[in-house]
C-alpha cells in the first residue's frame, strides 16, 4: 500500500491538482472520473482509474510517497 508521508503538508497537494473536499483530496482526469483519493486521517492513496499512473508517478518522484 502506498501512503503520503507523515511529515508532508497535504496542502502540498494542490501543487499537483489535487483539490481538498471534506476529509481528503483527490483529483480527476479528464472525463471527471475520480482518478486519485488521499485521506486526511491516515494519508492512505486510492487509486481509481489506470489514468493515475503519470499523477501518482509525478507524486513519488517528488518525494511524497512511501510504501507500507
Amino acid at each position: 500500500m502506498l501512503k503520503i508521508k507523515d511529515d508532508v503538508d497535504l496542502k502540498e497537494l494542490e501543487k499537483f491538482g489535487f483539490k481538498q473536499r471534506n476529509n481528503y483530496y483527490e483529483i480527476f482526469n479528464h472525463y471527471d472520473v475520480d482518478v486519485i483519493t488521499i485521506y486526511e486521517n491516515d494519508k492512505t492513496i486510492e487509486c481509481g482509474d489506470v489514468t493515475a499512473d503519470d499523477k501518482l508517478y509525478d507524486l513519488i518522484q517528488s518525494g511524497l510517497v512511501e510504501k507500507v
